[in-house]
């Protein structure tokens, strides 16, 4: 049962996670944590597993329908992505093995993306302006943040990939969401190929994925083929309802963590 519901969980929080940019990882991850049936290591690895694979089906579908991109954008980020992906999850480990305690562990996941939520609600709300940086040190920096926070927090990639790419590069947010996903790949990459030559993976349930993968491949071809019919005030909405959404579960979550 456990198995097919994380499916129904995955298959609805990549469609969205595809079409705002956050990854479904910014729902599955609290989402898992509020159903409890597997540990906080083990529900990291099935949402960067999710999350991965939702990122490699929504950008060939992207780039199949004549998606541009940025090539210098995407490739700065995403090696500061993997090298924030590589630390984020030596991070995650310290705070595991230093504090031995999965609710603290978690209880920090939670402030932590609550902060970013709150950062890309007010951002998109408020419609701050942005700074049209162009260098690729600033590109590299961006990536290296986003990885790290992606890996540390479990989230795949989450709702401040999208604001902080506006913030910086002053992008669309359509335009952002893609970029994200770009990111959120090779981010989600680094973590899988940090776990596989760290703890490995034997010590997780791997049967689970088994609904994970088809569950995640379909959200991302769901996600990207709605984000190309949905204008930008849509998506904004979209990407403002996920954020209170997730909002919502994670304060729950804390709460009973308290």
């Amino acid at each position: 049962m456990i198995g097919f519901l994380y499916f129904i969980v995955i298959v609805l929080a990549n469609t969205l996670g595809a079409v705002s940019g956050m990854g479904g990882g910014v729902l599955i991850k609290p989402i898992f944590d509020f159903i409890g049936a597997h540990s906080v290591a083990a529900i990291s690895f099935y949402s960067a597993t999710a999350v991965l694979t939702m990122s490699i089906v929504s950008t060939t579908k992207q780039l199949r329908s004549g998606q541009k991109f940025d090539w210098q954008i995407v490739s700065w980020i995403s090696i500061g992505a993997v090298i924030g992906g590589v630390l984020g999850n030596a991070a995650f480990d310290v705070l595991l093995n230093d504090l031995k305690n999965d609710d603290v562990v978690q209880l920090i996941q939670i402030v932590l993306t609550i902060l970013t939520l709150l950062f890309a609600f007010f951002y998109t709300k408020n419609h701050w302006q942005g700074f049209h940086l162009k260098h690729v040190l600033w590109y590299l920096l961006c990536g290296l943040i986003l990885g790290f926070l992606a890996s540390l927090l479990g989230i795949g990639g989450g709702p401040i990939n999208v604001s902080l790419l506006m913030l910086l590069f002053g992008l669309p947010i359509k335009e952002a969401t893609v970029y994200s996903i770009c990111t959120i790949f090779f981010s989600q990459m680094a973590k899988i190929t940090s776990m596989a030559l760290g703890t490995g993976f034997l010590r997780y349930d791997l049967s689970m994925l088994w609904f994970i993968i088809p569950a995640a491949v379909i959200g991302g071809f769901l996600g990207a083929k709605t984000s190309r019919m949905l204008s930008t005030e849509r998506v904004t909405v979209i990407f403002q309802f996920v954020i209170l959404l997730v909002l919502l579960v994670n304060i729950y979550n804390g709460f009973q963590l308290l």
